[in-house]
């Protein structure tokens, strides 16, 4: 029997728990990265392993939100690959504030 589950309701810890979901560390799992890569330093390897670490915890410790893989991959990343450094320019997003009266 098939069994259907929401995706909203369902976390890696979830699946790995019904399932027997692995984290596969084969090398080769993604043929597709090594294919023309450039090598890398023992220090970048250092740092994407870092990233790694920091994310599959943040897996283990449900829910996966957009702001905190933001913060634990997206940002050591651009910073890794220099995108903080000049040229480039970083614009947040405006602030602002809503106030309302109620009725009374």
């Amino acid at each position: 029997m098939v069994s259907v589950l929401q995706s909203r309701h369902v976390s890696v810890v979830d699946l790995r728990d019904r399932y027997g979901l692995t984290l596969s560390t084969e090398p080769d799992f993604f043929t597709e990265l090594s294919v023309g890569s450039i090598p890398l330093i023992e220090r970048e390897m250092q740092d994407l392993d870092r990233v790694k670490i920091n994310f599959l915890s943040l897996l283990q410790k449900p829910p996966l939100l957009e702001n905190s893989v933001k913060m634990v991959v997206v940002s050591p990343l651009l910073d890794l690959t220099g995108f903080y450094r000049e040229p480039f320019r970083i614009e947040s997003e405006t602030s602002i504030e809503l106030q309302g009266k109620d009725e009374e």
